[in-house]
């Protein structure tokens, strides 16, 4: 075999680090493999060299002995330990480069035996007062249940499954032509390690039954969107007499019609007449425990927003309510008859030459500095 520099072989440098040299192995292996140059000496010749190159310049000892002594450092009759003397083949660093392709090379666990169950989401609407006080609530839930009659095995009662002749329990098989080595599920178990010859009769092997069961969930106080509550066991049955999975109940609180919610505080808009926003007043307010009266200060601006402390909601792991913020909207009197207009326009008329809008000149000022810088 050709005793070309073993850097050279793999098209690399000598400082190159082992996820590059992998790489370059892997593509080089690819091109020249055997399987894919059936009657092409040279490939298969190509694919020894880097494949030598690779056992040597892939280990960290060896990579070391040969940049210091060259192939001399690795021969296998003077150290023994070179290019097959330590134990290693061509199957076994071929499935490590390319083990995360062909299923780990062999080294995966028996898939056989109990297996837990799958998780399962439930996902609640809640009206924003349940969600604030907490609630309980029955839910319907379809899922796989244990089959009783076989206790999950899936095997007729008196019986139970056979180890798989075919996988020896493994639930994988390895298959190997030339240098490629693959694993995949056995065929004859389905990667369960085990062949059920007497299947149950009321589950029919599958060692499940679907039904659909009625749960009661409690809801804690102060939940909001998103939140999720774990019921413990009550997903999925497992395979082969393995444990439940659980069942998440997701929370998604409704919108409201009257408040927005953000986090611990709640919002709402409250319209208040022209009147009563030029010469103040007291309006009720609706919260969610009950009514409590609003005090609105003469010559409040539209937009203005009130804080009432502690009427809001308290977070669902502890801690101070928050507030309700109300924010005041003041509306424009529509559908007036002639006298209404009239007075409006009497009232208008008596605002002339005086400032009674707040507003108005800081806009106006802004508007014109606008103009005059374009």
């Amino acid at each position: 075999m050709s005793k070309r520099d073993y850097y050279e072989v793999l098209g690399v440098s000598r400082d190159v680090d082992g996820k590059e040299l992998k790489k370059a192995y892997r593509k080089l292996a690819m091109k020249y493999h055997p399987d894919r140059n059936p009657d092409d000496k040279d490939a298969d010749e190509k694919f020894k060299e880097a494949t030598e190159a690779y056992e040597i310049l892939g280990d960290e000892q060896k990579r070391a002995a040969y940049d210091q002594y060259g192939h001399a450092g690795v021969d296998p009759n003077a150290a023994g330990g070179g290019f097959g003397g330590g134990g290693a083949n061509f199957s076994d660093i071929f499935g490590d480069v390319f083990g995360d392709i062909f299923g780990g090379g062999g080294r995966g666990g028996s898939r056989g035996g109990p297996q837990r169950g799958s998780d399962l989401r439930y996902t609640m609407e809640l009206s924003l007062e349940e969600a604030v006080r907490g609630v309980e609530k029955k839910i319907r839930v379809p899922t796989l249940v244990s089959c009783e009659t076989c206790d999950g095995s899936g095997a007729k009662p008196g019986t139970s499954p056979k180890t798989c002749t075919t996988c020896q329990g493994s639930g994988q098989i390895r298959m190997q032509q030339g240098f490629f080595a693959v694993q995949q599920t056995c065929p004859s178990c389905r990667g369960q390690g085990t062949i059920i010859e007497d299947p149950c009769t009321s589950c029919h092997g599958r060692g499940v039954k679907e039904e659909t069961k009625t749960l009661s969930v409690k809801i804690p106080a102060g939940v909001d969107t998103g939140d999720r509550i774990r019921l413990s066991g009550e997903g999925e049955a497992g395979a082969m007499g393995g444990p439940a999975g659980d069942l998440y109940v997701q929370v998604a609180v409704k919108e409201h019609h009257l408040f927005q919610r953000d986090g611990r505080n709640l919002y709402c808009e409250v319209p208040i007449s022209i009147v009563d926003a030029a010469l103040g007043g007291e309006m009720e307010i609706p919260t969610l425990d009950g009514r409590v009266k609003l005090r609105i200060p003469e010559e409040t601006q539209s937009g203005k927003m009130f804080r009432l402390r502690g009427k809001g909601v308290a977070p669902v792991r502890g801690g101070a309510p928050g507030d309700l913020m109300c924010r005041v909207q003041v509306e424009t009197p529509v559908k007036l008859n002639n006298d209404q207009k009239e007075l409006l326009r009497q009232f208008q008329a008596s605002l002339k030459g005086e400032k009674h809008s707040p507003n108005t000149k800081s806009w106006f000022d802004g508007v014109k500095k606008f103009f005059e810088d374009i």
